[in-house]
């Protein structure tokens, strides 16, 4: 795993090595970056479900302001911090250990600038985060990736092969 492009591209990023993680491919973190590269430069950033951190870091890499992370995984959370240190980037990213969809319920209306999720596939989170930011649009650009298979009322939609990114928006 590496970061693709930016200040950062082409370092190496540490991966939690369990069998429930599944990072994020680099041909779908290079689409959901080139979408999302004109909002980047100077944004405050929210990646929940962070895991190693790797799609947080990738807009790090390529402007952001800041980023928080927010895990619940002790592993993934050891591993988001070496990562961290190793780009040395600490003081413009906080480590934030709460459930990544009770913490999105709690936000307020456009407390970030775009927010990253990659919610475990066997869960419903995918849903419950884009009803959640229905009630309250706590972010400018949501992005949340999620099998192809299962259809999610965003209001844009991309697919490659079996993962999907669906994004939402503000009304």
């Amino acid at each position: 795993m590496r970061i693709i492009a930016g200040e950062f591209g082409g370092r190496t990023l540490r991966a939690a090595k369990k069998q429930s993680t599944r990072p994020t491919a680099d041909r779908v973190k290079e689409a959901w970056m080139s979408i999302l590269q004109a909002n980047i430069a100077g944004s405050r950033v929210l990646d929940l479900f962070a895991g190693s951190g790797s799609l947080g870091l990738e807009a790090l890499s390529r402007g952001a302001a800041s980023v928080d992370f927010v895990e619940t995984d002790r592993i993934s959370i050891d591993v988001l911090r070496a990562n961290m240190s190793s780009l040395g980037v600490r003081t413009r990213c906080r480590i934030i250990p709460k459930d990544a969809v009770r913490f999105a319920r709690k936000l307020g209306p456009a407390a970030y600038d775009i927010v990253f999720a990659d919610p475990p596939f066997r869960t419903d989170h995918a849903k419950r985060l884009i009803d959640a930011f229905r009630q309250t649009p706590f972010t400018q650009i949501l992005g949340v990736e999620h099998r192809a298979s299962v259809h999610l009322s965003g209001d844009r939609t991309e697919t490659y092969g079996d993962i999907s990114i669906t994004f939402c928006y503000p009304s």
